[in-house]
């Protein structure tokens, strides 16, 4: 009930605040990307190939906004900002004469009419998986709030075979199909056969993220070649399967892969990259979100992953221990072995998981103590972000400075 009043709350302010902005999305074509997984880096892809094909466009998405060419900060752990603000930066980017927006949107920003009074020109849906029942309760509930999205937009991108088939059926998918472009790796009006992309980023998941694109490209009638090229230079994103430079022999990848679709996805990825070595992963799961993913995250890294070290994300009021003793139970379930000390007995081949809370510790411990010569370290959960909510209150972090303090 509370949630009800709250989102009628906000629906009040988007409306008073694009009265007072002038209804800032007319006149402008608006892009906005949801999905489970791959929201951030399509975001960006399709910002820059926009901006290749020299069209006007400004950009929101969960690293910062790009605003009439000026970079701005959108906050602390948030991927779409208040109804308040929104209509704000829409309007800028108006008086700075671009006629296209970009926009991450998130599943609680579609469900507390957030971007309400927003008219999106193209609705893309990136990727639909469990995450963030917490909040919507069931997987129905939260694939109705992506296609809030879908439904108001004029066109609409989506996966070919992405989308379970719980949801398939449903009376407002088929509307979303009938105005669809779909892509997908072998399957979809945009296909990796067609484009056979040579992307500078690995990973399946980052071809689909591409072939999204590529299908709002040719909406809005970008040219192939634009397309392609912009989309085999784009060099990624900070904390997106980002690479830190080295000297050790070993290679330390920092990604903001937070959920089970994204972390299986990476852990994938890794393995087909690998040449020797091991696949050590560390994580942990944020308070106040889903509790339902920390088991299966578990599960995902005991099975994929050599070696497993769970630590702290954001634990904010809730106890460390307790929510590494979530995830535990999914490594075990797995197969994969607690190492109780930091003494590395491991045998080869056997899958193993550390508990270290402190979140510097461990990164310490695996750039220190454990990783090898070939091995793929895998950093993941933060990404991008320069805090960590403690108790209220927000901690600077770097997992960047982290990790080079511990190389030196």
């Amino acid at each position: 009930m509370w949630q009800v009043v709250k989102n009628l709350y906000h629906l009040g302010v988007a409306f008073l605040a694009n009265i007072y902005y002038g209804f800032p999305s007319e006149g402008l074509r608006v892009i906005g990307v949801t999905g489970t997984s791959g929201k951030t880096t399509t975001t960006h892809m399709i910002y820059e190939m926009l901006k290749s094909n020299g069209f006007r466009v400004s950009m929101i998405s969960s690293i910062h906004a790009e605003i009439g060419g000026k970079s701005y900060d959108t906050g602390f752990h948030v991927t779409t900002p208040d109804p308040e603000n929104l209509p704000k930066y829409l309007k800028m980017a108006k008086q700075a004469g671009d006629t296209y927006f970009v926009i991450e949107v998130s599943s609680h920003a579609l469900d507390q009419n957030r971007v309400a009074c927003i008219n999106f020109f193209i609705g893309v849906l990136t990727t639909l998986a469990h995450e963030h029942l917490d909040y919507h309760k069931t997987f129905k509930n939260y694939a109705k709030a992506k296609f809030k999205l879908l439904l108001n937009a004029k066109h609409t991108v989506v996966p070919y075979d992405g989308i379970p088939g719980s949801v398939c059926s449903t009376v407002s998918f088929n509307k979303i199909l009938n105005k669809a472009v779909t892509f997908g790796l072998k399957k979809g009006d945009e296909a990796e056969e067609k484009w056979k992309f040579k992307l500078k980023m690995p990973g399946e998941f980052n071809i689909k993220n591409a072939l999204a694109a590529a299908a709002v490209g040719l909406i809005l009638n970008v040219p192939n070649q634009i397309i392609k090229g912009s989309l085999e230079r784009f060099s990624g994103i900070p904390g997106r399967f980002e690479e830190i430079p080295n000297t050790k022999g070993f290679t330390i990848i920092i990604d903001f892969a937070h959920k089970p679709d994204a972390l299986e996805a990476l852990l994938n990825t890794a393995f087909d990259i690998k040449e020797k070595g091991r696949i050590i992963v560390m994580y942990g799961c944020a308070s106040e979100r889903d509790v339902l993913k920390r088991p299966m995250m578990g599960r995902i890294s005991g099975r994929l992953a050599d070696i497993t070290v769970l630590t702290d994300e954001d634990p904010r009021f809730e106890d460390s221990d307790k929510i590494i003793a979530e995830i535990a139970e999914g490594c075990e379930e797995a197969g994969a072995r607690l190492v109780q000390s930091l003494e590395l007995r491991i045998q080869n081949g056997e899958h193993v998981f550390f508990k270290i809370p402190n979140r510097k510790e461990a990164i310490e411990f695996i750039i220190k103590k454990l990783a090898k010569k070939g091995d793929i370290i895998l950093l993941c959960g933060k990404g991008h972000e320069t805090s960590m909510s403690y108790h209220g209150k927000e901690i600077p972090w770097s997992e960047h400075k982290t990790v080079l303090k511990a190389l030196e």
